[in-house]
């Protein structure tokens, strides 16, 4: 757990640095820090874990291979708010610092062992995105972000711990083996409470991962968002947030998937059809980012509706292709948005002609969201729809396909504004440290759909 521990450090350490007007060295240790903590999570892989803290923590391969992608993906991201947070506010420490206690909350919800646990991290992480939402305290559409985030946190928290409640009182137990034991023992004569409390569960994390009907506070919230924070929320917490309603249900309830399952099917098909119906209508780039990253919440509901073996492997794989393809767009959006003022789709007219490479980059980020091949999306769709073709046969599969086909047009449109619809316009200037995130997150994007195998057995 030196991992948590150097990440909790962190922030207290950059507060100090800011505390001194120690500006500059901000960033540097942030990521210096964050990559001492990456190095101490990988030298664990494959440490045979056991549960610790009195069964409250299990640091895995599972636990590492999520919480990798998530620092990883904070400092692809923090690199890009270099000159991001300065035009916010002048104390940049507590951006940071607000960013990494988040992080302790995401590293908690992918490591947790016990529902008391899931609760503290996701309270953790949900308490630092609420200020981080309504940072910009000037401006109204993020004070509206996050009020509206706020309260439908909450709401979804409640429902969360009433059902947490409700299986301690019929299992007697928060520890996940003892649920699990439980389940096993009273396979026919489980009281009732529990099952209201598996459902009560599965609306407290639908919530918390922007699942339909559940997701009405996702566009807005990422709309008022400032860009990068909402880069953030919509990768490392979506990821982060599969990866504990995964842990949960596999390793507690999976015995009992009769019961569940239909509803997570039904959960999934309506955030299919409503994030990707509705982002086909958005003009603005960003809050079709916010439709579209409700969509593939409901891909990643297919490794959890056919449940197997392969589904923490195929969750992997997609939230790590995702979260890179997402980076890219709203790096790309930064960018485009200083020079034109707007985040609207018509902003991105000719930029192929001026900017050739933020063109090839951010094709290659809709392509590899529509799921296209030679990109890392299109072996995230394959592993979904594998598991998904294995349990249910060809129903969920052609209901994905279908959905596949829609996000095509709204990908494909931002494609075709910058290299087939003219406009007059400058060069986009693009600093340096945004040519590494960009093109590296485009590498790896490609890297990925041509070599699967890079990552696609690590769990």
């Amino acid at each position: 757990m030196n991992t948590l521990i150097i990440i909790s450090v962190l922030p207290i350490v950059l507060l100090y640095l800011g505390l001194y007007k120690a500006q500059k060295a901000l960033l540097p240790v942030t990521i210096v820090g964050m990559l001492v903590a990456l190095g101490a999570a990988v030298m664990q892989w494959n440490d045979n874990a056991q549960p610790i803290y009195h069964g409250m923590m299990l640091f895995n391969n599972f636990s590492i291979a999520f919480s990798v992608v998530s620092i990883i993906s904070t400092i692809l991201i923090l690199m890009l708010s270099k000159g991001y947070f300065e035009k916010i506010s002048s104390h940049i420490a507590e951006y940071y610092a607000i960013i990494l206690f988040s992080l302790v909350g995401i590293v908690v919800m992918v490591s947790y062992h016990n529902l008391t646990m899931l609760f503290v991290g996701i309270e953790i992480m949900s308490v630092s995105l609420y200020i981080l939402a309504g940072i910009r305290k000037n401006d109204f559409a993020s004070n509206e972000s996050a009020l509206k985030y706020f309260l439908m946190g909450a709401f979804s928290t409640g429902f969360l711990l009433f059902g947490i409640t409700l299986i301690y009182g019929a299992s007697g137990s928060f520890d996940l083996d003892g649920i699990r034991d439980y389940v096993l023992s009273h396979s026919h004569n489980i009281d009732p409470i529990f099952y209201t409390g598996v459902l009560l569960i599965i609306v407290g994390l639908c919530f918390k991962v922007g699942a339909a009907p559940f997701h009405f506070w996702t566009p807005d919230v990422y709309e008022g968002a400032p860009s990068l924070i909402t880069a953030y929320m919509s990768t490392v917490v979506k990821a982060a947030g599969f990866a504990a309603f995964l842990r949960l249900f596999s390793a507690s309830f999976s015995s009992i998937a009769a019961f569940w399952s239909p509803v997570l099917m039904v959960i999934t098909i309506i955030t299919l059809f409503i994030g990707n119906i509705t982002a086909l209508y958005q003009q603005s780039f960003k809050r079709m980012l916010a439709f579209s990253s409700i969509s593939h919440a409901g891909y990643l509901m297919f490794a959890i509706v056919a449940l197997g073996a392969a589904s923490a492997n195929a969750v992997f794989v997609y939230a790590t292709a995702y979260s890179i393809a997402s980076i890219i767009a709203f790096g790309a959006l930064v960018l485009v948005r200083q020079q034109t003022g707007s985040d609207n789709v018509d902003g991105f007219n000719g930029l192929a002609r001026k900017n050739p490479f933020l063109a090839f980059v951010l094709t290659v980020s809709m392509l590899s969201l529509a799921g296209i091949p030679l990109t890392a999306g299109f072996i995230g769709k394959f592993y979904m729809f594998s598991g998904a073709l294995l349990q249910y046969k060809y129903i969920m599969v052609i209901v994905a396909v279908v959905n596949a086909i829609i996000s095509i047009f709204y990908y494909f449109r931002v494609i075709i504004a910058m290299y087939f619809r003219s406009a007059e316009r400058s060069e986009v200037l693009i600093p340096a440290y945004y040519k590494f995130v960009l093109g590296f997150s485009a590498l790896v994007t490609i890297a990925i759909g041509v070599y699967p195998a890079l990552i696609s057995s690590l769990i």
